[in-house]
């Protein structure tokens, strides 16, 4: 198989990495991290209590990528353009992201990544722990026979490892959205509220926005005319119905609340720093609604870019902050 660049040092890209270096595949790391460039020289790369697996491990000004090999793009959208620009026009490319980022497109004609395990990477290092179990969706975007071949190379060497369950599918998009439906009630409603994933479903003001944002993504995603698939227990049109009833999304709450406890999302991290993917997030759900009938994706994305330029800490006004101005989405009863 081709050479493998993992670009983007954190979670995910640590956690596919070990897997296929443990596979006997050859990868590269790269990240503009320093600290964790020379914690991978010295140390390896690693998930949880697992052996290191030795690798070549590259700072990202250093990096000069060739028109050979795999580029397994790992990073946060919102490098996409620092990536874009080093990338030879031949480039090939696989993103492993949650977001949508149409700059990439001219690359995308392969195939694409999802992953819904949870991964939380400690600081300045390539070492990564897996919080959550879950699958990596791997799919094509593009019909050439080499996306094929590339697809069948990556699940060959992928299939069988023990971080994450492999899952080959036709399409990504479904997967990819279904992803974004998620995130995007996830991600900027933990971060600005300064909560862990399992506080939004036990802290029922939360709980109220959180459940009516994904309402909300729901039928943005099928009014766009989105195609979405089931990641986890139930498909998105199952997690609908169960939000129209009160009681029974009650009850699942607190069925799934261990599971989310004393997790973050990347977000979380993100905000306190001034920059985050909402763009790409929100931003993408807001573009698809054409600016109408998103009252609550306008409302967290416009309060999270403030967050992000005034340096906002979060915290119970903004959850005061959010009621206040979502009294008429917040009138559904299903929480």
């Amino acid at each position: 198989m081709e050479a493998i660049t993992i670009l983007g040092a954190g979670g995910i890209g640590c956690a596919v990495g070990y897997a296929l270096a443990s596979a006997g595949a050859t990868v590269a790391f790269v990240d503009a991290d320093e600290g964790k460039v020379r914690w991978g020289r010295e140390q390896g790369v690693q998930v949880d209590r697992r052996p290191a697996y030795q690798g070549k491990f590259i700072h990202f000004d250093e990096w000069r990528p060739q028109s050979g090999g795999i580029i397994l793009l790992c990073t946060k959208c919102y490098d996409n353009g620092a990536v874009r620009a080093r990338l030879p026009e031949r480039a090939t490319v696989i993103p492993i992201q949650n977001g949508f980022d149409s700059a990439l497109d001219p690359w995308l004609n392969g195939v694409e990544g999802i992953a819904s395990f949870v991964s939380e990477c400690f600081p300045h290092r390539t070492h990564t722990r897996l919080t959550r179990r879950g699958s990596l969706h791997l799919g094509l975007r593009g019909r050439g026979s080499a996306a094929n071949e590339r697809l069948t190379a990556l699940g060959s060497m992928l299939r069988g490892n023990q971080l994450f369950r492999l899952e080959i599918v036709a399409d990504i998009l479904p997967y990819k959205h279904t992803k974004l439906l998620y995130n995007a009630a996830i991600g900027p409603l933990a971060a600005a509220l300064g909560l862990d994933n399992g506080q939004l479903l036990s802290v029922l003001p939360a709980r109220k926005l959180f459940f009516a944002l994904l309402r909300e993504n729901y039928a943005i995603l099928r009014g766009a005319g989105a195609p979405l698939a089931r990641i986890g227990p139930f498909h998105p049109d199952t997690v609908q119905r169960i939000l129209a009833t009160s009681f029974v999304a009650r009850a699942l709450s607190w069925a799934f609340y261990p599971t989310l406890r004393g997790t973050y999302c990347s977000m979380h991290a993100d905000l306190p720093a001034g920059r985050t993917e909402i763009e790409y997030y929100n931003g993408h759900l807001i573009q698809l609604a054409q600016q109408r009938n998103c009252p609550l994706n306008q409302r967290i994305y416009d309060l999270v870019k403030r967050m992000e330029r005034e340096r906002m800490p979060p915290g119970p006004k903004i959850l005061d902050e959010l009621q206040a101005g979502a009294a008429r989405e917040l009138s559904y009863k299903s929480a």
